[in-house]
């Protein structure tokens, strides 16, 4: 039976944590028997790992597959306790610790193809005994005329969990109704991996981040404005570079789309804009896009 009867890490009622900021936190220890000499120590870990696999040809009989993998180290820290008279006694044992995040560390992310987490791991030790570890977050054919979809925004950048306001101009310059426009934030992800030959490799990834509908109706030759409003989810990855957080990279766009009704033809709007880790960093501008569609 192990002297150690449990071991726990209290930590603060707080979901997200920034770049930069700090942490207290306490290692609650319940021991059965007295123990000699031990180490007891927490540390803050902070790693990546990605793996996906790509086929030469799928089209070939045979498996020619490959596969690329990569990892980085962001943050590994520890904090061991000092113990006095080289002993414990059995019962319960409190540590306070405290940590402090590093500046350029990237945000808590999953994907199929890889991630980014960061967990604290309590050990106490006299002949490698117990572990236990915390997760925590960081166009086409149809009538002759042409569609205008003009997005535009106060800024363009924003904070995770925060509040895209949008206004769109839609100018319908064919004989086809408008019955819907949609909204989506893409998070487009940039991977690098390398295969076990030492070959670097990329693969880029997109999903959607939120939505937003609008039902319009809109006749032909008629114009309009629409507004809204799209809530970003927090936490999100902020927007990054390969420099930056070494495996892979994010960027962000937001995508304004209608179909003209009974055809195969997409209007299609583009604003890039980036998710940034503090409200610091706003900027003032104006981003607007415009996309002409012509028949």
């Amino acid at each position: 039976m192990s002297t150690v009867r449990e071991i726990n890490l209290v930590l603060p009622e707080i979901e997200v944590y920034l770049a930069s900021s700090s942490i207290d936190g306490q290692l609650v220890l319940n021991l059965r028997s007295t123990l000699v000499n031990p180490v007891v120590k927490v540390e803050l870990v902070g790693r990546g790992f990605l793996r996906w696999i790509e086929e030469d040809n799928p089209e070939l009989d045979y498996n020619n597959s490959m596969v690329y993998t990569n990892q980085a180290v962001y943050v590994s820290k520890d904090q061991t306790f000092h113990i006095e008279d080289i002993c414990l006694d059995s019962g319960v044992h409190t540590f306070d610790f405290h940590f402090s995040f590093p500046p350029s560390i990237p945000s808590t992310f999953t994907s199929k193809i890889g991630c980014i987490s960061y967990f604290f791991q309590g050990t106490c030790c006299s002949h490698q005994i117990v572990l236990v570890k915390e997760m925590f977050t960081v166009a086409r054919n149809c009538c002759h005329g042409s569609v205008i979809l003009r997005i535009s925004l106060e800024k363009g950048i924003f904070c995770p969990g925060e509040t895209i306001v949008l206004m769109t101009d839609i100018a319908n310059r064919t004989c086809k109704y408008i019955r819907k426009v949609v909204f989506d934030v893409h998070c487009i992800v940039l991977y690098r991996g390398f295969s076990s030959r030492g070959e670097q490799h990329y693969l880029e990834d997109q999903s959607k981040v939120t939505r937003l509908e609008f039902q319009t109706d809109m006749a032909p030759f008629e114009a309009m404005r629409v507004t809204g409003a799209l809530v970003l989810p927090k936490p999100m990855p902020v927007t990054s570079t390969l420099m930056e957080n070494k495996i892979m990279a994010f960027r962000y766009e937001l995508v304004g789309t209608s179909d003209l009704s009974c055809t195969t033809s997409t209007i299609m709007g583009r604003v890039p804009i980036t998710i940034a880790a503090t409200s610091e960093h706003f900027s003032v501008e104006q981003n607007t896009t415009t996309l002409h569609e012509m028949r």
